[in-house]
């Protein structure tokens, strides 16, 4: 069974709550899941993480990422990981998903590979933001069964 951190990073509740639709599904498959509400680096034990992220504000992290995202930022090495990053965001604002892009960026500034272009949820096209990431998920596998 492969071992994936799921980094939540949500101010409203949203991006939480398609955090574990995603947990869900990947458990009911050949996944053993790992959320991480209040995410920690030395809590990330597994080289596989997907983070699922709101942007908050002005295209800010969501408060409960910033101590994570600090980490990361004094970390120098993630090339042992693999990521993927769902960003669920409001596309009237010009910051729309700005905080998943950044963190995508910064982990791959540190080394980690990643799997696939971050999934930028709208809000505004979505009815629901879990069915998009589910809708999603097979491309992750797919991406995996291939790194693998």
């Amino acid at each position: 069974m492969r071992n994936i951190e799921i980094i939540i990073g949500s101010q409203m509740g949203s991006a939480e709550y398609v955090a574990e639709q995603l947990a869900e599904q990947l458990d009911a498959s050949e996944f053993n899941t790992q959320l991480h509400e209040q995410p920690d680096l030395s809590a990330c034990q597994h080289s596989l993480w997907l983070v699922v992220t709101s942007t908050y504000g002005a295209g800010d992290y969501p408060d409960n990422l910033l101590p994570f995202i600090e980490q990361l930022s004094d970390h120098e090495d993630l090339s042992h990981v693999q990521f993927a990053v769902v960003g669920i965001g409001d596309s009237s604002y010009d910051t729309f998903n700005l905080a998943a892009s950044n963190c995508a960026q910064l982990l791959s500034d540190k080394g980690a590979q990643q799997l696939l272009p971050v999934l930028k949820i709208d809000v505004q096209d979505e009815a629901l933001p879990e069915d998009a990431a589910i809708a999603w998920l097979p491309t992750l596998k797919q991406q995996l069964d291939q790194a693998c």
